[in-house]
Order: C-alpha cells, then sequence, then structure tokens
C-alpha cells in the first residue's frame, strides 16, 4: 500500500525538466536556482529519501564548478556560433558543417579582419593626433566642444572596427556633466561602447606602451583622471581628486566601473564602495552582450590584451544592449556600502544578470577563511530547518 501511493504521487507530479532548451541540443545546463529556494520546495510534511539527493547534488556542483570561478571565464553557449570558441571539434560533424565552417573563417580572417584592422588604426591615430592638436588650445568652450566631436567621432570608427550593433534604451537617462556613471564591466570595449553614445571623463591606472600614449594625448583635450601605480593604493587621495572633479559641474560626468575586474557578461559581482563615496549623482548604466555573434568577455588570466583584440576582430560582431537608468543619489542614514548595494541590484535586475555579493578581486585571490566559514553557517542552518520540518 505504501509503494502503490507513492508510485501515484510520481505520476500525479509534474516531472522536471532537466533541459531548459529542446533536447535536440544535447547540453544539459545547470540549475541556477538559488539554495533557498529550492528547499522550499522540498517543504514536505512527510520526509522522502530522494530529498538528500539535493543536497549532494548541490555538493558535487560546488567541488566541480562553484557559482564564482566560472564567472570568470567565457560563458556557456546554448548552440554553437560557428566559432572555435565553444568546441571546435563541432565542425567536424558533418560535411556541409565543415564547408560552412570554412567559409566562416575565410571570410572573418580574409576579409572581415583586414578591414577591422585598417578601421581601427584609423580610429586610435586620429585620436592621438586630433586630442593633441585640441589640447593645444586655451581651455575655452570650443575646446571642450571640438573635443567632444574627436572624442564622438573616434569612438564611433572604433566601434565599426568591430562590427558592432549597440542599442541604446531610456536615453533620457543619460548621464549629465558633474554627475558619475557606473555600470557592469565585462570587456576593456566599455568604455567604447558607452563612448559611442556620449562623452565621459575617465577613471584608471597609468600604463605603459600605445595606452599610455592613448592616455598623455587624451587627457591634453579632456580632463581624465589617471592615476599613478603608487597614487592608486592611496584611496584618499583617488577620493579628494575624484570629489574636486565632481564638484565642477562643467566637467564630463565620470565613468567607473566599480566591479574592479571583468566579469563574464552573466553576472554583476561586488561594487566597490569607494566610488558610492564621494557623493554627488549616480547615474547606473547596464551593458549586456550577445554572445551568439561574439564573446566580448576579457578573460585577463587567460588571454594577453593583444590576443583578446585578435579574437575580438575575428569574431562576426559585438552586439549589445545599453540600459541608461534614472539617477540615484544616496539616501538619509545610507552609508556607501548599502548605497552600492542598492545600485548593484538595479543594475543586475534591468541586465538579467545575477547579482553576487562576492569580490570580483577573487580572479586573483583564494577566497578568505571568514567567507567560507559564512558560507557553511548559512548551510547548516538551511539543513537544521529543513530537517525540523521533516
Amino acid at each position: 500500500q505504501w509503494a502503490t501511493i507513492r508510485i501515484e504521487k510520481g505520476v500525479k507530479k509534474p516531472q522536471p525538466q532537466m533541459l531548459k532548451t529542446p533536447a535536440a541540443n544535447g547540453i544539459i545546463e545547470r540549475d541556477e536556482t538559488p539554495m533557498e529556494k529550492e528547499i522550499a520546495r522540498l517543504h514536505r510534511v512527510d520526509f522522502e529519501f530522494s530529498d538528500i539527493f539535493y543536497f549532494c547534488r548541490k555538493g558535487f556542483e560546488a567541488i566541480v564548478e562553484d557559482e564564482v570561478t566560472q564567472r570568470f571565464s567565457s560563458e556557456e553557449l546554448v548552440s554553437w556560433n560557428l566559432l572555435t570558441r565553444t568546441n571546435v571539434n563541432f565542425h567536424y560533424i558533418s560535411l556541409r558543417l565543415t564547408v560552412v565552417w570554412v567559409i566562416g573563417v575565410i571570410v572573418r580572417y580574409c576579409f572581415l579582419l583586414p578591414l577591422r584592422f585598417t578601421l581601427a588604426a584609423i580610429g586610435i591615430t586620429s585620436m592621438i593626433v586630433g586630442t593633441t592638436v585640441v589640447g593645444q588650445l586655451p581651455n575655452s568652450s570650443v575646446k571642450n566642444y571640438l573635443s567632444e566631436v574627436v572624442h564622438l567621432t573616434c569612438s564611433r570608427i572604433l566601434v565599426r572596427a568591430l562590427s558592432g550593433t549597440i542599442h541604446y534604451h531610456n536615453k533620457e537617462n543619460k548621464p549629465q556633466k558633474g554627475g558619475i556613471c557606473v555600470a557592469n564591466h565585462t570587456s576593456p570595449i566599455d568604455a567604447i561602447i558607452l563612448t559611442n553614445d556620449g562623452c565621459y571623463a575617465m577613471v584608471g591606472q597609468v600604463h605603459g606602451g600605445l595606452m599610455g600614449v592613448i592616455q598623455r594625448a587624451t587627457v591634453k583635450a579632456c580632463p581624465h583622471v589617471w592615476f599613478e601605480r603608487s597614487e592608486i593604493k592611496d584611496r584618499h587621495l583617488v577620493t579628494k581628486r575624484l570629489r574636486e572633479h565632481v564638484a565642477d559641474k562643467s566637467k564630463l560626468p565620470i565613468l567607473i566601473f566599480p566591479e574592479g575586474t571583468c566579469i563574464n557578461n552573466t553576472s554583476v559581482m561586488m561594487f566597490k564602495k569607494g566610488s558610492f563615496e564621494i557623493g554627488g549623482t549616480i547615474y547606473p548604466v547596464a551593458i549586456k552582450y550577445d554572445p551568439q555573434f561574439g564573446d566580448a568577455f576579457w578573460n585577463s588570466s587567460k588571454y594577453n590584451i593583444v590576443s583578446y583584440l585578435l579574437r575580438i576582430m575575428t569574431s562576426w560582431a559585438i552586439v549589445c544592449n545599453v540600459w541608461y537608468m534614472p539617477p540615484m543619489v544616496r539616501k538619509e542614514g545610507e552609508d556607501a556600502v548599502q548605497f552600492a548595494n542598492r545600485v548593484r541590484s538595479a543594475i543586475a535586475r534591468q541586465g538579467g544578470l545575477t547579482e553576487l555579493p562576492w569580490d570580483g578581486g577573487l580572479k586573483r585571490a583564494k577566497v578568505k577563511d571568514t567567507f567560507k566559514e559564512e558560507q557553511q553557517k548559512n548551510y547548516s542552518k538551511m539543513l537544521v530547518r529543513n530537517g525540523s520540518v521533516g
């Protein structure tokens, strides 16, 4: 009788959907449902032996691939986009697919790459020469106007070099002068994507090589904020310089990526609080790339900047959506961390991204013991709570 009742219950219950996509794809995606929600589904009067398998599965998933580490590698695609990033063996499935893949390689490397490289060279050269010439002019409204024209024109050339197709939403919320624009960070080209639609004052560390040449040229025409390596470690000095910039309402809005590192276009990780201690109005911006046409994520621990740019310029295109969100200000009684979390949550919701409380610095550092202990405590509480119900 007990077995019969169990079988009848099993027949009546809808079978869980293991595949988020049609079975023809043959790819099983990992369940991203939070543990708390899953345990709520297991909330029954009768305890079932199968309940323990959920915790076993979560344990295996954490061992094989935790929710943080996977954010620092390219996101997996449901279907192959004829690029070698997903699985190079896919083009051997059939002769027809092999022919299509070979044609795609010829088009991307023999036609698109030379054209894109030429446009990129024109854009970079124009940026250096144009900002250098404008930088020689005395400070005036004419200089500011010409500087914006040069930055916009060169950025649009560089976007064309990437075959960029960008959709800007809610332009009435575009960042205004004297404000701070904060956005999620996926790639170094995020700045170009945003500058394609408006000018910003960049904030960052001084570099050498070609990047250093560009920085020295652009700062002559536009009030970018570049820090030396020794200065950027001094948080008070950085905050002071940024406050001075924001206090001048005639200067361009500051563009900041508070995550501090590139995340793989699936999530938004912890925002550093320094950007939210400055004061002023925060203009959140959500950026979401479409990986079907090209992977914009920069895995800096795996590829140097040259290899990354080569991968970008040999992809099909860079397609993304940019959402300008209503300005946000710090509420009374709200500290910088709470404000940063509120802005991060808004960006995650708008961009359809997963919100994670982890520091992006884990990309190159080990997890602190205090973080491990906190997760262990939360896990044990959920076990006890679920066990008491059973």
